[in-house]
């Protein structure tokens, strides 16, 4: 993609160029015009000066005459020998010698003399008319690519400068996120264009932050006020008389339950609150959750290695676990697989199973919130679309990445770095 600051230099060097070329080339021409008709009237004057001098030598009767030794004007034809003794015809072929083309400019004029009417033939030469236009051409040559140079040189470094607040908008933007919407970009102090786009991109970020702020209270403040009705209720159907209408309504409030825990912590991760952190061996964490959370029906198989050590939240990370465990338990055929490892200067945690994985189209869509794969899940399958986007978010909060590939989920974490969490000691 070509920038502005390029197209614009671009433009205006084309247009200065054009204009000089359409400029140089009428100054050349006009200027040859211009010689070649001073060199025609000269030539024009030295023949109304010279007529005079040939009808004394005809006056002479051959004789030369006084002060006719030598010819008057060496680019004048008075005769030969020089003696006034006739003129040459106007179509004698000597005048094309005489004169060659190209270097002279020739001018005739016809007299009465006593032997007839005689023509007499003077020339300018066209050689300072060449040398002006040769000095204008060396002058020219050199003089336009140094004005464009110029030119282009100055449109950049003005284009530059006005589009400088524009970068620091982009810039600015580029990393604003959900979690820090409280950022504005810089407003020029140029009053112009540039900076009544700054006030609107900040308009538009009060805005946005208020609607976001609204829609997380919204949801947090839901999801708490659900917690309460759905635990009583959960409590009075496990009093109730057991029967398949129990079970099946305490399986739906299970998931109520989830839920309203999933929600509300989408809400606590979007806020950005401060987590408490510390030294954490991922596989220890891994494998606690892995087992707590699976089930006779599928094979577990742990390979941890130890001693792989993150800062980061004992909470958060047993929640990225358990729910990439969970995604694992309900679409593994017989076996899920937890991984850990070491891999330079990152910690790789790999929970896979051989369930039918998730198609390579897929893979990024699945992170998204309330997403579900309808032809490798179903609805009673126990999920509601927020697992792996809480996983994700939470991978993300310590400075991570949580990905798809062939066979599961690959989730990497930065060793003994605190990143994207708040240290709280005490």
């Amino acid at each position: 993609m070509r920038s502005v600051r390029v197209r614009a230099t671009l433009a205006a060097t084309l247009v200065v160029a054009v204009a000089l070329g359409i400029a140089a080339a009428v100054l050349v021409t006009a200027l040859r015009a211009s010689l070649k008709d001073s060199a025609d009237a000269e030539a024009a004057r030295r023949a109304v000066l010279a007529a005079p001098l040939v009808l004394q030598g005809y006056r002479a009767k051959s004789k030369p005459a006084v002060g006719l030794e030598k010819a008057p004007d060496p680019d004048v034809i008075v005769g030969k020998n020089g003696s006034v003794t006739t003129a040459l015809p106007a179509d004698d072929a000597s005048v094309t010698t005489w004169a060659q083309p190209g270097d002279f400019a020739v001018a005739s004029m016809t007299i009465s003399t006593e032997a007839g009417p005689a023509t007499v033939y003077a020339r300018a030469s066209l050689a300072p008319a060449q040398e002006a236009l040769d000095t204008l051409n060396r002058a020219l040559l050199p003089g336009i690519p140094a004005l464009l140079l110029v030119v282009a040189g100055m449109t950049w470094f003005s284009v530059g400068r006005t589009l400088a607040p524009v970068a620091s908008i982009r810039t600015k933007l580029a990393h604003i996120t959900a979690r820090d919407l409280h950022q504005r970009v810089p407003v020029p102090e140029s009053k112009d264009e540039v900076a009544a786009l700054a006030g609107t991109v900040n308009g538009t970020l009060d805005r946005l932050e208020t609607a976001v702020e609204t829609h997380k209270r919204f949801v947090a403040d839901a999801a708490h006020e659900l917690r309460s009705p759905i635990a009583t209720l959960r409590a009075r159907l496990e009093l109730a008389d057991p029967s398949e209408l129990t079970r099946e309504a305490l399986r739906d409030i299970e998931r109520l339950q989830t839920l309203a825990a999933d929600l509300l912590m989408l809400a606590r991760l979007d806020a950005g609150e401060p987590m408490l952190t510390d030294e954490l061996d991922v596989g220890q964490v891994a494998a606690e959750e892995s087992l707590r959370h699976t089930t006779s029906k599928v094979r577990l198989e742990l390979d941890v290695q130890p001693d792989v050590v993150i800062q980061g939240s004992r909470g958060h990370l047993a929640r990225l676990v358990t729910n990439l465990v969970d995604n694992a338990v309900r679409h593994a055929a017989g076996t899920v697989v937890v991984r850990v490892a070491r891999k330079g200067d990152q910690a790789v945690l790999e929970v896979l199973d051989d369930g039918p994985g998730i198609p390579p189209e897929h893979r990024e869509a699945v992170f998204d919130r309330f997403t579900r794969l309808d032809e490798a899940r179903a609805r009673d399958g126990g999920g509601v679309g927020l697992g792996l986007a809480i996983a994700r978010d939470i991978a993300v909060l310590h400075g991570g990445t949580l990905v798809a590939q062939d066979g599961g989920l690959i989730a990497r974490f930065p060793v003994n770095q605190v990143a994207g969490a708040i240290r709280l000691d005490g």
